[in-house]
């Protein structure tokens, strides 16, 4: 299908100190998945908020049908047939089904909602989609696939013709990803186009027809993917070859740092045991709801264990919160940095000492000199995209906003690292800059515990696997084993022997 819908010629737009887009054009056709690929920081946020009318460009121009229009807000953009599904959903969790697809868009019949129609045509919707849910459902009560099916069927009741797709499977399991594209492939069938937004390689090739590359706000290439490799795709992006993506060094092993003894928490983890060295990356592997995350929760006093012991370097330790980790100089990089790793409204100088504010004082006051040299010292040492210090941090890219909380943490100059997802949602040039931190750690003899959902990125980078399931240990894997492969890690995922 060659019909163009929708087309932006040389869009420029600025923001103080910054060109966000420069001299950009982008083209949608009818019925075809339209990739959009680039590091953090290279503008797709900014292209999309001009696509939905909530940013204006101050340049170029924007046709719809082949009629130049003017966006002006997102309702404007609605009317136009744009809709879109962001990375951060925009569900009421206390609303049921049908009154999250008909937010702003209810019927009435008389001077009543009409529920009995907006419940059957919800239901017709989300089955369309294949996800039957009972449309009188509270949205809470369903899972992270199904809330983004219910976004999707906004699009479909607002009869959009184009749907954009910010980084739609950030956070969702391999079997809510699978619907996700049957989805994509049900809407394209309907001559329904989509902008695919995604720093996953592989997602780009399964289900995209084209993809733009952006870098520095500027376009820098449209290709049919089918003509597209992923070295060139990575070469388009980062304007350089990255000739490994996981650039794993093997580090001296050094003696154990933390050792977890017998954890419990009651329908949570059962009875986890495990070792930790310096000088190693320790990856935990399974698939969501494993109990990954909670077993680093609770070994950083953010949760409460029923029973279990901890150990640092040997000797018992007990850590009742947070503050009694950091003083045992454990570091833990939450797999939600926008809620739990920074404060959004800060200044990239506070965030960056936020876990060392008690430390660095100069008798009653904070050290504000030697604050600035150290936060100077961050930007430089891990090339983090910012105007000034002073910059809101809320502002930066995710691949900034994680360097960030990366830079805060090693700050505190903890022995032992902890990083839950470390590279969810940012690109491929910033992954290889997480990987370059974990690499620097080990080889100052540091413990550096990785949780991943990538299992590419387990395998690259990690000296042992721990895969978990249900809140069980599965396995234990080191990297020189016949098992360090994914077909086994993902049998032991599943809960088959190895």
């Amino acid at each position: 299908m060659n019909e163009v819908i929708m087309e932006l010629k040389h869009i420029t737009k600025y923001f103080p100190g910054v060109v966000a887009l420069d001299d950009m054009s982008f083209t949608v056709r009818k019925g075809m998945v339209h990739g959009l690929i680039g590091e953090n920081g290279a503008g797709k946020s900014t292209l999309i908020k001009v696509f939905t009318g909530v940013n204006q460009p101050d340049k170029g121009e924007i046709y719809i049908d082949g009629k130049q229009v003017h966006l002006t807000d997102p309702m404007v953009a609605k009317r136009a047939g744009v809709g879109c599904v962001y990375q951060e959903l925009n569900i009421v969790q206390e609303l049921n089904v049908t009154d999250n697809l008909f937010i702003n868009m209810y019927e009435k019949k008389g001077a009543f909602l009409d529920y009995k129609k907006m419940h059957a045509r919800a239901k017709e919707i989300m089955e369309s989609m294949g996800q039957p849910v009972d449309p009188r459902t509270e949205c809470g009560k369903l899972g992270l696939g199904v809330q983004q099916t219910i976004e999707i069927g906004k699009s479909i009741l607002s009869e959009a013709r184009l749907v954009i797709m910010d980084e739609p499977t950030s956070s969702l399991s391999e079997s809510e990803v699978k619907q996700l594209f049957k989805t994509i492939d049900l809407l394209k069938e309907k001559g329904v186009s989509i902008i695919f937004v995604s720093h996953k390689l592989e997602e780009i090739f399964t289900c995209c027809d084209d993809v733009t590359v952006m870098r520095d706000g500027k376009w820098i290439s449209t290709t049919p993917v089918k003509d597209m490799t992923k070295d060139l795709l990575i070469s388009h992006m980062v304007g350089r070859s990255l000739d490994n993506l996981f650039p794993k060094v093997i580090a001296k092993k050094r003696g154990e740092m933390l050792r977890a003894e017998h954890l419990n928490s009651a329908g949570v983890l059962n009875d986890v045991s495990f070792k930790a060295y310096g000088g190693q990356i320790l990856g935990f592997a399974g698939l969501v709801g494993a109990g990954r995350t909670e077993t680093m929760r609770a070994i950083f006093g953010a949760d409460v264990l029923d029973s279990g012991d901890i150990y640092i370097e040997g000797q018992k330790v007990t850590i009742r919160n947070p503050k009694d980790a950091i003083g045992h100089k454990i570091a833990f990089l939450t797999e939600d940095r926008k809620k739990e790793g920074l404060i959004l409204i800060d200044s990239v100088l506070n965030n960056l000492h936020l876990a060392t504010i008690d430390r660095d004082r100069k008798g009653l006051f904070l050290d504000r000199s030697k604050h600035r040299q150290i936060a100077l010292e961050n930007v430089e040492t891990y090339r983090i995209k910012t105007p000034t210090l002073e910059t809101p941090s809320g502002t930066l890219s995710g691949g900034n906003q994680q360097k960030v909380v990366i830079g805060k943490w090693v700050n505190t100059d903890a022995d032992i690292f902890i990083f839950d997802e470390p590279t969810r949602g940012i690109d491929v040039a910033a992954k290889i800059d997480v990987y370059n931190v974990m690499n620097s750690l080990v080889e100052q003899g540091k413990c550096v515990i990785m949780v991943s959902s990538e299992l590419p990125e387990i395998l690259g980078m990690s000296d042992r696997v721990i895969v978990m399931r249900h809140g069980t240990i599965m396995a234990e894997i080191d990297r020189d084993s016949e098992h360090f492969n994914q077909e086994d890690i993902m049998k032991a995922a599943w809960g088959g022997k190895l």
